[in-house]
């Protein structure tokens, strides 16, 4: 039971933070958001820290998991077009529904990191299957510097979504398509 109310709180801290930003995230505020008796959230969480800490590491197993599976949604990576549909695939997912929600949490968590290493290192890229996917594309299309060259993709794709959680819209095609050229020069 205190695991799965840890998960609810968690989960609503990251509501709560993409709903209200970083100001709005209090103890009281995830305690009207989970429903919960106040108190609920400072008896589990004693600390902002210990809450923030809790919503990051709760955000970071959420995208995980969507990352481990994304590779099962999306036919083998042979082609260019294969690997910018799936980057339109993540980026679509990152921008709607609850992807949004968790993209508006995960920069506001960013920014915080800069302050705090602790959230900066929880926060840092993992291993996935998506990862590990793009990284085996582009070793199969002759790039030496894999690594370098993934994480630099990856982070390109990643500004991309912020550009448009912030400007609105979707991330271009023709904006992907020109990230994998440029991946595979």
């Amino acid at each position: 039971m205190a695991s799965d109310r840890r998960t609810l709180l968690a989960d609503s801290a990251i509501d709560v933070l993409a709903d209200e930003g970083i100001r709005g995230l209090t103890h009281r505020a995830v305690d009207r958001k989970a429903a919960m008796p106040p108190g609920t959230t400072s008896a589990y969480y004693r600390t902002r820290a210990a809450l923030l800490t809790a919503l990051v590491t709760r955000l970071v197993q959420l995208d995980q998991a969507e990352l481990q599976t994304m590779p099962e949604e999306l036919p083998p990576l042979r082609t260019v077009e294969d690997l910018v549909n799936g980057m339109a695939l993540l980026t679509l997912q990152r921008l709607t529904g609850e992807g949004r929600r968790r993209s508006l949490a995960r920069y506001a968590c960013a920014v915080e990191s800069v302050r705090d290493p602790e959230l900066r290192e929880i926060l840092l890229p993992r291993e996935n299957a998506g990862r590990e996917a793009v990284r085996l594309f582009l070793a199969a299309h002759g790039v030496t510097d894999v690594e370098s060259r993934t994480h630099i993709l990856l982070t390109c794709i990643d500004g991309l979504v912020f550009a448009r959680l912030v400007s609105g819209g979707d991330v271009p095609r023709e904006a992907l398509e020109g990230l994998v050229t440029a991946a595979l020069r």
